[in-house]
């Protein structure tokens, strides 16, 4: 509008000047002259003006793409505010953790036949390394993956597994259902007071008479106000974390427990199905069964606790209509002489086998001393004593072999 305005008083002053100039120069009997002085001044108005508008085009034009650009620009920048705020709420609602168990000790293990075994000498072990990963969807909905890598010296192998990968719906404190692999109802609950699992196994997880994971359907909760009770279910394959395969049907595992004051446990558990062997094409003439029963007290100062199992046709579900029985206990306690420092000890002793082999038999205890290096870092110095027996026919005559285990060395925990 300016650019129009300017035009205008440029044509009239430059109308106002060429008349005056011709009106004092030019005879009253020559008007040619001033039509054409006219004409020129037209002609260059219209250049003028075209000029003009070509340059508010272009005004008009850059403005458009400075709209377009400041546009794209806010564009751009809500829709990194919002990626970065999904991010931020995507690692807001998601945990990551680690757990790593490993000694370096010194294993002098001997036959009673044979001397000393390949399993004897001084290596690092990382028996386990968890990584684990939740997330959860809203205030019911969650899912987890945990891997399990682990590396024994002895045998110079490592492998890597998936121990836990579920989705878990939290509908009540006394109702949470996990689908998938996940806890086992009697392992880790017994662990839970034992303390020490990255010192050993707990009694029935080391003898290899349950699994700390399966895959399946998992219902738990804790009941009453001040959680006086507990119970876990599990419908499972049977073979364990490490055996995802499918069977003919499920295993049971099943735990309650009380609590008569804090720290205090009575626990039953008990379980019963295949272990995963009955398949399609085979059928298990035996039913694998298995009893619990934990008491325990876990507090501040002190720990101690009993753990014993019976079980049934574990291992011999297809071995006709022979039959075989088991079981075994471990007792355990530990005592904080400083903030740090925790003095604890276990002994466990199981008759491996009734019926078919009845000098099968295992003890075992440790002894140790652990040190609270910092939050999540513990470190132990440990004494353990293993002998194992069993009868063998050859060599001739039938006669009962043991093997034991003597293995000094340092043991520790990283948790995060």
């Amino acid at each position: 509008m300016r650019s129009k305005m300017l035009v205008a008083a440029i044509a009239a002053g430059l109308g106002l000047a060429g008349t005056g100039v011709h009106a004092a120069a030019a005879p009253q009997d020559a008007p040619p002259s001033a039509s054409t002085t006219v004409e020129q001044l037209k002609a260059q108005l219209a250049t003028l003006q075209a000029k003009v508008d070509e340059l508010e085009q272009r005004t008009d034009a850059q403005s458009d793409i400075n709209v377009s650009t400041g546009q794209d620009i806010a564009a751009m920048r809500k829709a990194q505010a919002t990626s970065s705020s999904s991010l931020d709420k995507a690692l807001a609602d998601t945990r990551f953790s680690g757990k790593m168990y490993f000694d370096f000790s010194n294993i002098d293990q001997k036959n009673s036949d044979t001397g000393k075994t390949d399993a004897s000498g001084t290596g690092l072990d990382v028996k386990r390394f968890y990584l684990g990963v939740d997330h959860a969807f809203n205030d019911i909905w969650s899912a987890n993956l945990t891997t399990d890598f682990n590396y024994v010296s002895n045998d110079g192998q490592t492998n890597l597994f998936v121990k836990k990968a579920y989705v878990q719906g939290r509908f009540d404190p006394a109702a949470v259902l996990r689908i998938g692999s996940a806890d086992m109802p009697w392992i880790p609950f017994v662990e839970k007071y034992y303390g020490f699992r990255y010192v050993e196994n707990t009694l029935t997880d080391r003898l290899k008479y349950a699994n700390s994971a399966d895959w399946g359907l998992h219902l738990f909760g804790d009941l009453g106000a001040n959680k006086s009770a507990s119970y876990a279910v599990s419908v499972v394959n049977g073979g364990g974390y490490k055996h995802p395969a499918r069977s003919k049907g499920v295993d049971f595992e099943a735990r309650v427990g009380f609590v008569p004051f804090e720290g205090m446990v009575v626990a039953v558990g008990g379980y019963s199905g295949h272990l995963g062997e009955e398949t399609e094409n085979i059928d298990a003439t035996h039913t694998a069964q298995r009893g619990d029963v934990m008491v325990a007290y876990a507090g501040k100062k002190v720990r101690v606790g009993a753990e014993y199992f019976t079980a049934k046709n574990w291992g011999s579900l297809v071995l006709g209509p022979i039959e075989d029985k088991a079981d075994g206990y471990s007792l355990w306690g530990s005592v904080a002489l400083t903030d740090e420092v925790d003095l604890f000890a276990r002994y466990d002793n199981a008759t491996l086998s009734k019926d078919l082999d009845e000098d099968a038999g295992d003890v075992y205890y440790n002894l140790g001393l652990q040190y609270q290096v910092t939050k999540g870092f513990k470190l132990a110095a440990v004494w353990k004593h293993q002998k194992a027996e069993h009868s063998v026919a050859d060599p001739v005559p039938p006669h009962v072999q043991n093997v034991k285990t003597n293995e000094i060395g340092v043991f520790g925990e990283v948790a995060f």
